[in-house]
């Protein structure tokens, strides 16, 4: 019997966990990054656990040019267009493309490039970060990936949904393409402007700058709910409120590393998103024009 095989486009701390992951469940991974691939290949890539050390033996590569039967797009957004072109079409022709990004509009960005074969995701529950091009950490027990796609059979999404399982991850299936992005970015819009706008971490925010983080998250459920993507405030804001008070965003961390970050993604794709539906966005795009101007 011939192994499954998963790519993953975008090796960073999300991608390079998930990778260990698979591997670890006798899928056939293969890491595609525009750096040394060599790095990834055969057992050089690490994972710290639940007080474990996991290894993998991914194969690296700059070009995905063989099949496999899932892509995981695992960049940040100001990535996505050169990651996109590492991948050739033979590759995915039977894969499910399978996006575990920040935002709203890279869907659409890979549909265009692929159609037919891509799939909506959010991850979450996971939190994994690189000390090294081959070592990393994961600080969450496991992570939930909610799915749901326009383009494939619900036997196909079936498929991707068993291997993601197989790799010990939960599984959510059910809706729609927009309420499965909406239902994170709802949250994550206003906690990623407001962490990297101030540098303080969740707890701060939610406490010195609740006003603002509460009237950001309306804003941001109005305009999920013009999508058809139906949002509770006061259940986004119990999600934020149940969060470690230490913790940071990945957006907060890197705008304070320098550009690029993924503020124009996650933010501002909300603040067009509100434009196009003619929802008023006003906070936000204050967070958002204040935070490009620091």
């Amino acid at each position: 019997m011939i192994p499954e095989r998963v790519g993953v486009l975008g090796p960073g701390g999300v991608g390079a966990a998930l990778a260990v992951h698979f591997a670890q469940a006798g899928l056939v991974v293969v890491c595609v990054t525009h750096g040394d691939a060599s790095a990834y290949d055969r057992g050089a890539l690490t994972l710290d656990w639940r007080g474990r050390t996991l290894t993998a033996e991914p194969y690296g590569t700059t070009l995905l040019d063989g099949p496999v039967d899932m892509l995981l797009v695992t960049v940040k957004a100001p990535a996505l267009d050169d990651a996109l072109a590492r991948v050739e079409a033979q590759a995915i022709a039977g894969a499910v493309i399978l996006p575990l990004m920040n935002g709203l509009e890279h869907v659409g960005r890979i549909r265009e490039r692929f159609p037919g074969r891509v799939a909506a995701g959010s991850i979450g529950r996971f939190e994994a970060y690189k000390t090294d091009r081959t070592h990393v950490v994961q600080t969450t027990p496991s992570a939930l990936v909610s799915l749901a796609s326009d383009d494939l059979s619900d036997d196909e999404l079936g498929g991707a949904a068993r291997l993601l399982a197989r790799a010990g991850i939960d599984v959510h299936r059910g809706g729609s393409e927009q309420e499965v992005l909406w239902d994170k970015v709802a949250r994550l819009a206003p906690m990623a402007a407001l962490t990297a706008l101030t540098g303080e971490n969740v707890g701060e925010v939610r406490t010195e700058h609740r006003h603002e983080l509460e009237a950001a998250v309306a804003e941001a459920c109005a305009v999920a709910r013009a999508d058809g993507a139906p949002n509770d405030p006061a259940h986004q804001l119990a999600i934020i409120d149940s969060i470690p008070p230490s913790t940071t965003t990945s957006t907060q961390r890197d705008v304070a590393a320098g550009p690029p970050s993924e503020l124009d993604a996650i933010v501002g794709g909300v603040v067009r998103a509100g434009r196009r539906l003619d929802v008023p966005t006003p906070t936000l795009a204050d967070l958002l024009d204040r935070c490009r101007a620091s």
